[in-house]
């Protein structure tokens, strides 16, 4: 039986991706050269280095890979990488990036620095690829308590650039429920910053991390976009609430769990089924041995979608972004210019895209 829509249109597609970690992007053989320079002894060796026994030994061989993170050069290195692979792997056209300050001050590199390095990364890979980019201040639950989460706010907001245009909310989410975090929301919502958060993952069971963080997430934190979801699925009052509201959702069609990854494109399928807006994203993608066309060829497989699914994630993920719209104008001509050639390409029937 032939495929409902073929591979090679599915990478060529254009994405921006709206859920990336930066640390997460290192390549092995870029953290094994940047450790060996910094005289760092990794626990194994790169071709072993992204494999772990469940999510925490993730959370700690993410920690070590940004631990070789130390002069705004190595910051410039690993967001042009990235880049360059997910332009080559899946058309990225723009990104927004997770990153986490405090996991590199202990490499003694300040906030600015760290920034600096970033934006000279986004600056030369806009140059090369034309891709966009933006960067987003993350805290780590696991790392930061209430009190400490205002403080890497109130430093992103001490050394404001313009590129980095809101927080996030990561790490283990059953030890850091959302409505801890609300004085650095409140704080960063007042200094002009977007907000979104971890919410509701499926490595956690619906107790662990339940339907009702996102409405947290949503009344206490007012976050402006959700970062995965899974788990509100166990709540169709949730799920409703979640349509009415119309925030853009982040999922990622891979995961750190090997266990896992059978169930997440069951999940996603679902909520686009109950008609949530959602993009697919990569989250780690070198540490989880995956990118944005190997996303959307697995989810197509496993859900047997079309390319009317495909140009929706294509442009949804243009709407979810924090681009300014003269830049999401932009952005929509280009994809709709390149999903017209690919259809004609294809024999797809061309469907009518928005202006």
């Amino acid at each position: 039986m032939a495929k409902a829509v073929a591979d090679d249109y599915l990478r060529r597609i254009p994405k921006a991706e709206l859920h990336c970690h930066l640390a997460g992007t290192l390549r092995a053989t870029t953290v094994a050269e940047l450790a060996k320079r910094y005289g760092m002894t990794l626990p194994r060796p790169a071709e072993t280095l992204y494999q772990w026994p469940d999510f925490d030994g993730f959370l700690e061989i993410l920690r070590i890979a940004a631990a070789v993170l130390r002069t705004p050069a190595d910051f410039t290195r690993a967001v042009y990488e990235y880049i360059e692979d997910a332009v080559r792997d899946g058309n990225l056209k723009h990104v927004e990036f997770f990153f986490n300050p405090d996991y590199f001050y202990p490499n003694g590199i300040d906030y600015p620095s760290q920034v600096a390095g970033m934006v000279e990364g986004l600056r030369q890979a806009k140059e090369r690829f034309g891709v966009s980019g933006l960067l987003i201040c993350c805290i780590d639950r696991s790392l930061n308590n209430g009190d400490q989460a205002v403080e890497i706010v109130e430093t992103a907001l001490a050394h404001r650039h313009e590129l980095v245009v809101g927080i996030g909310l990561d790490g283990n989410e059953s030890v850091g429920p959302p409505a801890l975090y609300a004085e650095a929301y409140a704080l960063a919502r007042k200094g002009g910053l977007k907000c979104t958060a971890h919410c509701c993952e499926d490595y956690l069971t619906p107790l662990q991390a339940p339907p009702t963080n996102y409405l947290i997430c949503r009344d206490v934190l007012r976050c402006d976009r959700i970062d995965h979801g899974y788990n509100m699925l166990a709540s169709d009052f949730v799920m409703a609430e979640a349509r009415r509201d119309g925030l853009y959702f982040t999922p990622c069609a891979w995961t750190s769990l090997l266990h896992n990854r059978p169930h997440r494109p069951r999940r996603i399928r679902r909520m686009v089924e109950a008609g949530l807006n959602v993009t697919i994203n990569t989250d780690d993608p070198a540490m989880f041995g995956t990118n944005l066309g190997h996303g959307f060829t697995t989810l197509f497989e496993s859900n047997g979608w079309g390319p009317d699914k495909a140009r929706t994630f294509s442009l949804n993920s243009i709407e979810g972004s924090w681009l300014d719209e003269s830049a999401k104008a932009a952005l929509r001509k280009t994809f709709r210019r390149e999903i017209a050639a690919l259809d004609k390409e294809f024999g797809y029937e061309t469907a009518a895209l928005p202006v």
